[in-house]
């Protein structure tokens, strides 16, 4: 690897890391060791893609890029329900309001079906309690 290449992938994982910052401060520190015994480079290749390449600060704010998130995964339906769920709670954490993830939610059914926006709807309120009972 030349200087420049590692000076650029530096930059990419470090503003990788800002946008994890952004979305959830508890996820700072993301690791994932065990994943690591089967694929080595994942938590770089993970950061560079997921955040050094996609997101960038200029972009959309997190609890956009949440919301959006949301979006689709509702669309897809039951092939997504642990990701839903955990953007839901990221997406807590960035700002955004129970109404706001209710109303993407909603505005998802003409895209996904009423099914879809159904399931999300429940697995979003299920957030929402354990969310109110941790806080409590």
């Amino acid at each position: 690897m030349n200087d420049d290449f590692t000076k650029l992938f530096k930059t990419m994982i470090e503003q990788g890391q800002e946008m994890v910052r952004a979305f959830n401060p508890s996820l700072e520190n993301m690791s994932v060791k065990g994943f690591e015994n089967y694929i080595p480079t994942m938590t770089k290749d993970m950061m560079e893609m997921w955040f050094g390449r996609t997101f960038n600060r200029e972009g959309l704010d997190a609890k956009t890029r949440l919301l959006v998130t949301i979006a689709a995964l509702t669309v897809l339906g039951a092939h997504a329900e642990a990701q839903l769920k955990l953007a839901i709670r990221h997406a807590l954490e960035a700002g955004a309001t129970k109404r706001e993830i209710a109303e993407v939610i909603w505005q998802m059914s003409m895209f996904g079906g009423l099914p879809a926006m159904q399931k999300a709807l429940e697995m979003a309120q299920a957030v929402f309690a354990e969310t109110e009972e941790k806080n409590a």
